[in-house]
């Protein structure tokens, strides 16, 4: 995204300078809310999913789209070496004000070098790859900065639902490439974001991908909205 205009968001609701939400718009829901003061949310408010990743989270942890820093700030409470990292300018002036002590403005793609334990991919982690034919990439990527016994913990949904009809069949375009890829933009007060790819896999084709590209991949909990968690490990 060329213009920050999360990061703006998280900044201005940070300083208490705001009334106003995070409008998204997709091309498979349309216009939705994002509200700021989730994207804060305390580890009591996460859901199930995200607390059990939280728990899952061993040695060295990169917080991979760090966001606001709620993941990585509960794991510094329970002393846990963690490193935030975002491509939000915004996002990593907000993590840092919030006491982090480890951050990092990078985009994941150019990140390098380092090695983790545990590489945390939440609020939908498969997104950063935008496209289906990205994932495979992604997770080399990803392989290359884990320790030998490291872990991925990533979530995602499977949005095969938005194409059921009444008799539970699913009808999908055939002018899809894929139908977990979609196509995003933010606005915030008079701030509009570029148009952003964004990707939700299904668990079968995470976990197919994973295998091909030389991990375990492990379904650890489902949740209430064909949303789930995944573990990848090295074989």
């Amino acid at each position: 995204m060329s213009k920050d205009v999360y990061g703006n968001a998280l900044i201005d609701y940070q300083n208490q300078q705001t009334t106003e939400e995070l409008v998204t718009y997709s091309s498979i829901a349309g216009e939705d809310i994002m509200p700021l003061a989730y994207l804060f949310r305390s580890f009591d408010q996460m859901p199930q999913l995200e607390q059990n990743a939280l728990h899952l989270c061993t040695g060295k942890i990169l917080d991979l789209g760090a966001g606001s820093g709620s993941h990585s700030l509960y794991l510094q409470t329970k002393n846990k070496d963690v490193l935030a990292l975002d491509i939000s300018e915004g996002a990593i002036e907000v993590c840092k004000n919030r006491g982090i002590k480890n951050t990092l403005l990078k985009n994941i793609w150019e990140f390098q070098n380092q090695k983790f334990d545990t590489i945390l991919a939440l609020m939908n982690g498969t997104g950063i790859c935008g496209k289906l034919e990205k994932l495979a990439p992604f997770l080399v990527h990803l392989k290359s900065l884990l320790n030998p016994k490291g872990q991925i913990l990533i979530d995602s949904s499977d949005l095969i639902y938005m194409y059921e009809d009444e008799q539970g069949e699913h009808w999908i375009p055939s002018n899809l490439n894929y139908y977990g890829e979609v196509d995003f933009k933010m606005q915030y007060k008079n701030e509009v974001s570029d148009t952003f790819p964004w990707l939700y896999v299904d668990y079968n084709t995470l976990q197919r991908c994973a295998i091909y590209n030389g991990f375990k991949c492990e379904l650890i909990l489902e949740g209430a909205h064909y949303d789930y968690l995944a573990k990848l490990t090295l074989l």
